[in-house]
C-alpha cells in the first residue's frame, strides 16, 4: 500500500507518529512518502542545516520527505502562530501536486493546517483520508489562553467540523475524545482509538550509554521531559518544588525541554525555588532516553481543564516504557491509564500540596516498591501501548478505509440499471 504521511511536523523535531512509524510502515512493506514542513518545533527557530526554500527533497531510511516552505514561529505570540499555521497549509496545499498519488492519505494534527491539502488531495486523488486527532481544536487552544477571540474560535470550529465531517476515518488518542467527537456527531463507526506510542529505538539505544550527572549522591530526582507550553502548568509545579524545600530536602525537580512557557518559569524559579529546581536545554529525541534513565521519578502534568481530563500526554508513553515509577498531575484518561498499569501514583493537577505529598510519599519508598512501579509500566507499555500494538490497529484502519473506498468508487462507476 502507498501512504501518504501529511503532517506540519516531521523527524528532527520531536514528534511522536514521524520516522519512528514511517519506518515500521516500510519495513511491513508499504511504500511511505512524506509531506511535511522545514522543522522549526518547538523552539519556533528553524534547526541547523535548514533555511526556508521553495521545496526541499530529502529521503531519510529510504523514505522520500518532501519539505515546503512556512513561517517559522511557535512562542507566544498569536500572530505569530497564525503566521505558521497559514503558511503551511498553503505551501502544503500546492505541495500535493509534487507527491505520487497514494492509495491512502494519513493526516496527523493540526486540523487548520492539515485538514484542508489532505481534504483537496483525497478529492483529486480519489483516496481516503485517515485523520489523526491529537488535539481537540479549538476546544485546546481556548483552553490553554493563546486563543479567546470568538470569531476566530467560531472559525477554527468551522474549520475542524469541516475536517472532520469530510475525512473518512478519525484515529484518537483517548476513548474521552472518541466520546466528544460523537456528542458533536461525529458517527461512531467512523472513529478510531489508537494509543500513542514513544520513540522505543532512541531509548533503546540509550539504555546502554551514560547517564548524564543529574542530581549529587543522595538527592531524589524528579524529572519532567517535554515541551513546557501553557497547557503543561508547570507553575504548580515549581511551588510544590517550593514546598517540598522543607518536607523533601533531597528532592530536585529536573525540567528538561523547550517551550513557550519556559522563561517565564524560569523567573518565577529563580524567584520561590532556587535551590531546588534545575531547567535543562531541549535535547533531541537521540538523547531524552539517557535523562529519562537518570531519574529517580518522571513527572508528567497538565492544568486542571476538563479538556485535559480526556487527553493522553505522549510523553506517559515514554515514561512507561523507560520502567521509571511516574508521577502523575493528571486527571481522567491519563490517570485511569496510570492507575491501570500500576506504574506509579496520581496527585491532584495544579495544586501544589498535592503534588509535594506525592514527591514525599515516594521519595520515602522502598527501592524494592519504585522498582516494581516501573517494571509495571514498562510491562503495560509493551503489552498494551507500543508501537507494534499501535501500527497493527493503523494497518487495519488503512486497509478498511482504503477497501471501502474502493467499493465506493466501484458502486459510482457501476452502470445503473433500469
Amino acid at each position: 500500500m502507498r501512504i501518504l504521511i501529511l503532517s506540519q511536523w516531521f523527524d528532527p523535531e520531536p514528534t511522536f507518529k514521524g520516522l519512528a512509524f514511517a519506518r515500521e510502515l516500510v519495513r511491513r512493506g508499504h511504500q511511505v512518502e512524506v509531506l511535511t514542513g522545514f522543522p522549526n518545533y518547538p523552539g519556533g527557530k528553524l534547526y541547523p542545516g535548514y533555511r526556508v526554500r521553495p521545496w526541499r527533497r530529502e529521503e531519510i531510511d529510504g523514505i522520500a520527505v518532501l519539505r515546503v516552505p512556512l513561517y517559522p514561529s511557535h512562542g507566544s505570540s498569536v500572530t505569530g502562530r497564525a503566521a505558521n499555521y497559514v503558511s503551511f497549509a498553503l505551501s502544503a496545499l500546492a505541495g500535493i501536486a509534487f507527491v505520487q498519488r497514494p492509495d491512502v492519505i494519513y493526516a496527523y494534527h493540526p486540523p487548520a493546517t492539515i485538514g484542508l491539502p489532505a481534504i483537496v488531495g483525497g478529492m483529486l486523488w480519489r483516496v481516503p483520508v485517515i485523520y489523526d486527532i491529537q488535539d481537540l481544536w479549538p476546544d485546546s487552544v481556548a483552553a490553554t489562553g493563546m486563543l479567546n477571540n470568538r470569531v476566530a474560535i467560531g472559525l477554527l470550529s468551522a474549520c475542524c467540523r469541516f475536517v472532520y465531517r469530510r475525512a473518512d476515518r478519525l484515529v484518537v488518542l483517548s476513548p474521552g475524545f472518541k466520546t466528544v467527537l460523537m456528542e458533536r456527531g461525529v458517527p461512531e463507526g467512523k472513529i478510531d482509538v489508537i494509543y500513542n506510542w514513544c520513540d522505543e529505538a532512541s531509548l533503546r539505544r540509550n539504555g546502554v550509554l551514560s547517564v548524564p550527572p543529574l542530581v549529587n549522591p543522595g538527592e531524589f530526582a524528579v524529572v519532567f521531559a517535554g515541551t513546557m507550553g501553557f497547557a503543561q502548568g508547570l507553575e504548580a509545579v515549581l511551588h510544590a518544588a517550593r514546598i517540598c524545600a522543607t518536607s523533601v530536602p533531597r528532592a530536585r525537580f529536573i525540567l528538561v525541554g523547550g517551550g513557550a512557557d519556559r522563561e517565564r518559569l524560569e523567573r518565577i524559579a529563580r524567584e520561590i525555588a532556587p535551590g531546588n529546581v534545575r531547567f535543562v536545554p531541549q535535547q533531541p529525541m537521540s538523547e531524552i532516553g539517557r535523562f529519562l534513565a537518570a531519574a529517580d521519578v518522571l513527572l508528567v502534568h497538565l492544568k486542571d481543564d476538563p479538556l485535559f481530563r480526556i487527553t493522553i500526554p505522549s510523553k506517559i508513553q515514554a515514561y512507561l516504557a523507560a520502567g521509571k515509577p511516574i508521577l502523575a498531575g493528571v486527571g481522567g484518561d491519563s490517570a485511569a491509564l496510570i492507575r491501570r498499569s500500576g506504574a506509579g501514583i496520581v496527585c491532584e493537577p495544579e495544586v501544589p500540596a498535592s503534588i509535594a505529598a506525592a514527591v514525599e510519599e515516594l521519595a520515602a519508598a522502598s527501592a524494592t516498591r519504585l522498582a516494581d512501579m516501573g517494571r509495571s509500566g514498562c510491562e503495560f507499555y509493551h503489552r498494551e501501548l507500543s508501537l507494534s500494538v499501535g501500527v497493527n490497529r493503523f494497518e487495519r484502519v488503512f486497509q478498511a478505509a482504503a477497501t471501502e473506498g474502493a467499493a465506493c468508487i466501484g458502486s459510482q462507476r457501476a452502470p445503473s440499471i433500469s
